[in-house]
């Protein structure tokens, strides 16, 4: 493996093969990046994202400056204040977050169609095929760092490898603002001294039910039998032999283009409002139906993710009848799972992921092929105002209609 971080003395050197084409961007503390750009005053002191010191939520995002002091994120935010009383505290501004996500969005089109995001300011890119229009791998993944750097005066951290979670986990040991490639071949190499807590997968209760047995880096793992593994955990340990190798089970080289589309938001204070709910969950599905659109795709499957205040996490999943792209339909989908699934408790996150993807839906009937070809050409027009003007510049009036028709309403106590 080879570390890039940003130095002028150090080579860079080309992927042989052609086969390390998944590059993982991870915006460097992303919240607070956006806000040191519109405010570059604060620029070199400790930042905290999240709300007021005194306020009972948690820390979004920390500067750097704030971590030497022990701030970490999903930190209560009174004791980031009392670990670092001198940090700015910020409170958080999602709109404007999203808007540089577009931004970033934009630039990671240039160079493929195969994106993938896991979040807000972090993305997969397969860069297969790509190398005849754009240059080796390597090359792609300086340039792209460089672009988002001029472009959005934003940092970022990259990771270059054969395979999703070697690309990941690459990208977060290349922080801040580096880039370290893992040539294939060396994926077990580049893992096996890492602790185990480094593989996705791998919590504080997993690391410490690996501890109990010794192991305690991704090393020790390699070296133990598959078969042992599963005997003693189950399908997580047939997930971790393969995990430690390097290999995960996702989207790989040989997968043409994205297998879902997900979009998530985080409230900024925990929410129980059905309408404020249906609003983003309405604007999550615009996203991903627009994204659709542009990939060329239709989904089959629709996922409602819902997190509560207390941090327990669901997911609900709906098959649909027919694939779509079209947000009324997808937005409908969502709603019902909402309607039926959610108990009412506060909300800190909802997010909605497409899957199932296709190339093409059913062949319609002549009256149906009119009526969609009709939304299709309002939809398009919309995707073009917003790759223009930015994607809040057109939401569109008949599915967020669609979205208040039937709120759910929490149950009565």
């Amino acid at each position: 493996m080879t570390d890039l971080s940003p130095n002028p003395s150090r080579g860079s050197p080309t992927p042989a093969g052609g086969v390390e084409t998944i590059l993982h961007v991870d915006m460097d503390a992303f919240f607070v990046s956006v806000e040191l750009v519109e405010h570059p005053e604060l620029r070199g002191r400790p930042v905290v994202v999240g709300g007021r010191r005194e306020a009972r939520g948690v820390v979004a995002s920390a500067s750097y400056e704030a971590r030497q002091f022990g701030v970490r994120s999903a930190m209560p935010l009174r004791t980031a204040a009392r670990l670092c009383p001198q940090a700015v505290f910020l409170e958080p501004r999602f709109e404007l977050y999203e808007a540089y996500s577009e931004r970033l969005a934009e630039i990671f089109d240039r160079y493929t169609p195969a994106v993938e995001w896991a979040s807000i300011d972090e993305a997969w890119l397969d860069l297969s095929g790509t190398a005849r229009l754009h240059g080796p791998p390597l090359a792609v993944a300086q340039r792209l760092q460089k672009e988002i750097q001029e472009e959005t005066g934003l940092p970022c951290s990259l990771g270059l490898a054969p395979t999703r979670l070697v690309a990941k986990v690459a990208s977060e040991q290349a922080k801040p603002r580096g880039l370290l490639w893992v040539p294939a071949g060396a994926e077990a190499a580049f893992l096996a001294s890492l602790p185990v807590r480094r593989l996705p997968g791998v919590g504080p209760a997993g690391e410490a039910a690996l501890a109990a047995y010794g192991i305690t880096t991704v090393g020790q793992l390699q070296r133990l039998p598959a078969r042992w593994l599963e005997q003693v955990f189950g399908s997580w340990g047939a997930m971790l032999a393969r995990r430690a190798r390097g290999e995960d089970d996702g989207w790989s080289t040989q997968r043409e283009g994205p297998q879902s589309v997900s979009h998530h938001h985080t409230f900024a204070t925990d929410v129980a409002d059905p309408e404020a709910i249906l609003a983003a969950l309405s604007l999550l599905v615009q996203r991903a139906a627009s994204r659709l659109r542009q990939l060329g795709l239709y989904a089959r499957t629709l996922t409602l993710v819902l997190r509560t205040a207390r941090f327990e996490t669901r997911s609900h999943r709906r098959t649909l009848r027919e694939p779509t792209h079209l947000d009324v339909v997808l937005l409908e989908a969502a709603r019902s799972l909402l309607e039926r699934n959610w108990t009412g408790q506060p909300l800190r996150l909802v997010g909605v992921e497409l899957s199932g993807l296709l190339r093409a839906g059913r062949q319609l009937s002549l009256l149906e092929a009119t009526q969609q070809a009709r939304q299709e050409r309002l939809l398009a027009a919309a995707d073009r105002i917003r790759e223009r003007y930015g994607f809040r510049s057109l939401l569109l009036a008949r599915a967020l209609v669609a979205s208040h028709r039937r709120a759910p309403r929490p149950p009565r106590p």
